[in-house]
Formats: structure tokens, sequence, C-alpha cells
């Protein structure tokens, strides 16, 4: 009797716990389906927001890329309008050489016409004077050569009586003589010069043999043709081997 009663007893203490613990979820379940729901709308509501980000974000790449293409292209054709103005200028500066020099043989064309009126002469005449002129500086080449030759003949017979009389103890050769040694013979110590009687060499008449302003040695001229010389060296005048190239100086230049 008494374990029936137990029995009632714990029977009735469950039933008054679980209607106590329905009671107090049943005071919970709004609240919790009212988060759930809130909850939910949240997330569609996020989910929304996301899409429309997405698709924002897509758009803004697209703008980006078709703005990136514009400045390209806007480059491009600035590169190309400034190359095009450069090529302008350089035309520009081109055409303004051009139209000074122009100018400048239009001017010197009429002061040689003015220059031509000014002497009334006829076309005829002014061909013969440039005939004239012409013949003249001919005539004063071939006068101005036969001197040279003259004057280097003088200066060889001066030298050769100067010698027989023995008024000279060297001879004298041109101030401004100058050549180089063409070949050299070391073993028997000649050089050939590539200057000659056109050029005033004389025979006898000696020579300093120098490279880059050091005297090497001294030669004396021994036989002398129109434009080339054969000399030989001083005893006691070599201060170094000679070679080809080697420049030539007269070693007693005339006054």
């Amino acid at each position: 009797m008494l374990l029936r009663i137990s029995l009632i007893v714990a029977i009735l203490a469950g039933l008054a716990a679980g209607v106590v613990s329905y009671l107090e979820i049943s005071d919970k379940i709004p609240a919790l389906v009212q988060q759930r729901d809130d909850e939910h709308t949240a997330k569609v509501n996020a989910k929304t927001e996301l899409a429309s980000t997405k698709v924002t974000l897509k758009k803004t790449q697209s703008d980006l890329a078709q703005t990136q293409q514009d400045l390209a292209d806007t480059q491009a054709d600035r590169d190309k309008q400034a190359a095009r103005a450069d090529a302008q200028t350089q035309l520009a500066a081109g055409l303004s050489d051009k139209l000074n020099k122009v100018s400048q043989e239009r001017d010197d064309a009429q002061s040689s016409l003015a220059a031509y009126k000014a002497t009334e002469l006829t076309p005829e005449q002014v061909l013969q004077l440039g005939k004239d002129l012409k013949d003249a500086r001919a005539e004063v080449e071939v006068v101005n050569g036969e001197k040279t030759v003259l004057f280097h003949t003088v200066a060889r017979l001066t030298t050769e009586l100067n010698k027989y009389i023995g008024t000279n103890e060297f001879v004298t050769l041109p101030a401004d003589l100058r050549g180089k040694i063409v070949c050299v013979d070391p073993k028997w110590e000649f050089v050939v010069l590539n200057v000659g009687e056109d050029q005033g060499v004389i025979s006898d008449g000696e020579l300093l043999v120098s490279r880059q302003g050091k005297l090497v040695a001294k030669v004396i001229v021994r036989s002398v043709e129109k434009d080339r010389s054969i000399a030989n060296l001083v005893p006691g005048w070599k201060l170094g081997e000679m070679i080809e190239g080697d420049d030539v100086s007269p070693a007693h230049p005339a006054s």
C-alpha cells in the first residue's frame, strides 16, 4: 500500500514537473520563433545584398576595364597627335630654311643683276671678260710655275757656285720644304724621299729626320729627281732607326 502511494506521488510529481517545464518552454517558444524569423529575414537580406554587391562589383569591373581601354586609346591618340605635331614642326622648320635660302639666293641674284646692269656691258662682252680672266689665271699659274722652277734652278746654281768657290759651308734648302721617307735601306744607310727638284731639293742639301717631333737622324741628299730624291745618313747623326713615314725638313733652311 505504501509502495503504491509512493508511485502515485512520484507520478504526480513528474506530471507537475512536466507541466511546469511545458509552461516555461511555451513562454519561450514565441521568442524563439521570432528570433528564427528575424535571423531568416536577415539571412535573406544578406543574400540579396550580396547578390546586389556582386552585380555592382561586376559592373564596376566592366566600367574600370572600359575606362582603362579608353585611357589607352586616348594616350595612343595623344602620342599620334604629338608625333604629327613634331613632324609638322620639322616640316615647318625645313620650309622656313628653304624659304630663307631661296630668299638669300634671290637677293644675291638681284645684287648680281644690279652689278651686271651697272657695268653696262653686253652679254657677249661679259663672256669675253670671263674668258680673258680664265686665260689670265692660266698664264699666272704658268708664270708662277716657271718662277718656282727658276727659283729652284737659281738656288741650285748658286749653291753649286758657292761650293766651287768655297763661300758656303752648307747648302740651304727652302724653309717650307717638308717631306717623308718612303723607303729605307738599313744596310747601306740611305733613304728615298717623296720630295725632289720640283719641291726645291738640291744635291748635298742636309735634311733632319724626325718622328713625332723627336730628332732621329740627319741625311744628306746625293741624288735628285723631279719629285723624289735619295739621301745618305750623315755620319755621327744616327740617333735612332729611320723608318718609312718619318718626317724630313731642311737642316739649313734659307732665310
